[in-house]
């Protein structure tokens, strides 16, 4: 036990940031863009997407591609050059790629919001566009450029890099027969094994690669909760930011219940009437027909507190009365400024009509 005690000491006076963050830093961080994220999975995804869109929809854009080359050497090539024949046909033929690779766009734009939502959710700032002075600093260019973080980029660039070519030595040479035999084929045989063996290529490739960027991802986190570590510390003077520092609060909350007691022993002289213990608890009860609806407790104390309510009450010619039952029930059941319950108005009553007729008031 002491030796845990002692190894928690040494990490709060070392500052090692032991401690996983606060919600509170980690909405700063969020605030200021950074956030978990790895930039691999929506570029993965979006070739991932468009290599399964060209073939579902290869034939078609097979043939407008065709239709759009055709219509080209069929009725353009004995068009007169002018001004406005030459933008009326760049105009057509804008219009008709903008059709082909519309889709394209579209899932392009899809899929890079879908697969930063998933990973960050919503997040708008402007905080990174700022321009920040320090990268200018060529001690930490140095640092970032000889840092841990470069070298496990280096070290994922090499390993994209030899699964890549792994992936493409061994398509191709499981293909090397045919690819010998490519000579002895028609030309239109030639394009579709080359389509074939490039779509086949780019689906393995872009696979791979989205494996690889979860991977990526995952080491992104680690390294975003590791950055967001705080120290013993670090927590305590957040929670003083936050909350106060204890010892101000606790001053205050003393002042506070220092005028508390000042207001309320203030009210003790406008009391009726005292009901003690007779040394352990002190109650003031006072009532005004015109003003209340039942008889309020104007203070109240115990031991030397309720010393105090009998002592300002004899200064003050406040009559003081001993019922034991009665006043701890009032101590333990109201607070000051409350009402006396409902069940104790008989006893109230008495002990009010006792003091009215010794003050001689009807």
């Amino acid at each position: 036990m002491l030796r845990k005690r002692l190894r928690m000491d040494l990490q709060l006076f070392s500052g090692e940031k032991t401690e996983k963050a606060t919600p509170k830093k980690r909405q700063e961080s969020r605030k200021k863009g950074q956030v978990a994220k790895s930039a691999e999975v929506p570029s993965t995804l979006i070739l991932l997407a468009c290599i399964s869109f060209l073939v579902m929809l290869g034939p078609f854009l097979e043939r407008q591609l065709l239709s759009l080359i055709g219509d080209a050497f069929l009725y353009r090539l004995n068009m007169q050059v002018t001004d406005s024949n030459v933008l009326s046909l760049f105009n057509h033929y804008a219009i008709e790629m903008l059709v082909l690779l519309a889709p394209v766009f579209v899932i392009v734009v899809v899929i890079a919001f879908a697969a930063n939502y998933v990973q960050i959710g919503w997040l708008f700032t402007t905080e990174p566009l700022k321009p920040k002075f320090n990268k200018l600093n060529p001690i930490n260019g140095a640092k970032n450029l000889f840092g841990m973080r470069t070298v496990v980029e280096f070290l994922k660039s090499g390993l994209k890099l030899v699964c890549v070519g792994l992936i493409v030595f061994m398509v191709l040479w499981s293909e090397k027969k045919r690819l010998l035999d490519l000579a002895h084929l028609p030309v239109q045989d030639i394009f579709a094994f080359v389509t074939s063996l490039t779509v086949r290529l780019g689906l393995f490739i872009a696979v791979l690669l989205f494996i690889l960027a979860i991977g990526d991802f995952m080491y992104q986190r680690y390294e975003y909760e590791k950055n967001l570590r705080m120290s013993k510390q670090d927590i305590k003077d957040e929670y003083k930011n936050v909350e106060g520092d204890p010892l101000i609060k606790g001053k205050i909350k003393e002042r506070q219940r220092r005028m508390a007691l000042m207001r309320m022993m203030q009210e003790v002289p406008s009391a009726d009437v005292i009901i003690t213990n007779p040394t352990h608890f002190a109650v003031a009860l006072k009532y005004d027909s015109e003003k209340m609806d039942a008889p309020t407790v104007v203070a109240k104390g115990q031991d030397y507190l309720a010393l105090r309510i009998r002592e300002i009450a004899k200064q003050n010619e406040v009559i003081t009365m001993e019922n034991k039952p009665l006043a701890r029930a009032l101590y333990e059941r109201t607070e000051v400024g409350q009402s006396v319950p409902a069940d104790l108005f008989q006893a109230v009553a008495e002990v009010l009509a006792y003091v009215y007729r010794l003050k001689g008031r009807r």
